[in-house]
């Protein structure tokens, strides 16, 4: 997803949607406020009364509004939108400082995956090892940028799968549109693929020895390995944590 640039929408309500969404987000409808009364969406979009209230269904889907008989759509506070809705994260990425919305990933990841990777090391099958070891080879032949971006993203999700644990994988991949973005960001540095190989190659070793303390702390320097490559990309005043590694210790 190119979240510099706002996607095409075929429908009508989906371009409703995609319109209303970004100003909530951005806080042209502030948390408490009504949208406008829907004679004045009718006009303002010229659509149908069913397409109107159709994206203003979704929106609801989202967490973005409530909808109420005689009071119409209000803008929910921020704490109950689903962030990591596809759409709610473009809007949120696409409006928001990217040194802010990465610091605020970053954190979740260092909670997260850590974890994740130790757990994965006692509880995976030989196959979900098999499979990670198979992204992560993918990943060394990868030839460009893009070529190493699903791969890589292969290799972080079947981690979350081979702890066998079925919310801490949901978890995961309800992160996993947020990932990518932070991959394809930290992709920019021209040598990212030579400084990431080794980072990924020791979660793999310390999985294949099922060493718990080993894969976490592998997690952990990649993960600050992958913040120093995002602060190289966006400039040292980037606001990202600094040295995860102390910050999560």
């Amino acid at each position: 997803m190119d979240y510099q640039s706002p996607r095409q929408r075929k429908s009508l309500h989906a371009r409703i949607v995609q319109e209303l969404g970004m100003k909530i987000v951005t806080g042209e409808f502030s948390p408490g406020e009504k949208l406008p009364h829907e004679s004045q969406l009718l006009k303002e979009y010229d659509v149908s009364r069913s397409a109107l209230r159709e994206a203003t269904r979704v929106l609801v889907a989202k967490g973005l509004v409530y909808s109420k008989p005689r009071v119409g759509a209000v803008v929910r506070p921020r704490s109950e939108w689903h962030l990591l809705d596809p759409d709610v994260l473009f809007w949120l990425v696409s409006s928001t400082p990217e040194a802010d919305f990465f610091a605020e990933l970053f954190s979740v990841r260092c909670i997260i995956e850590p974890a994740a990777a130790a757990m994965a090391a006692t509880c995976a099958s030989a196959e979900d090892i098999a499979g990670i070891e198979d992204a992560y080879q993918r990943m060394e032949a990868a030839r460009s940028r893009d070529e190493l971006l699903q791969p890589d993203l292969d290799f972080h999700r079947r981690i979350a799968e081979a702890t066998n644990n079925d919310m801490l994988t949901y978890l995961c991949n309800m992160l996993s549109q947020a990932l990518r973005e932070s991959i394809k960001l930290s992709s920019r540095r021209p040598d990212t693929q030579t400084l990431s190989l080794p980072r990924h190659k020791a979660i793999l070793t310390a999985l294949q020895n099922r060493d718990a303390l080993g894969a976490r702390q592998a997690t952990l320097v990649q993960l600050e390995g992958a913040r120093m490559d995002i602060e190289e990309v966006l400039g040292h005043s980037a606001s990202l944590p600094a040295d995860l590694l102390s910050w999560v210790h």
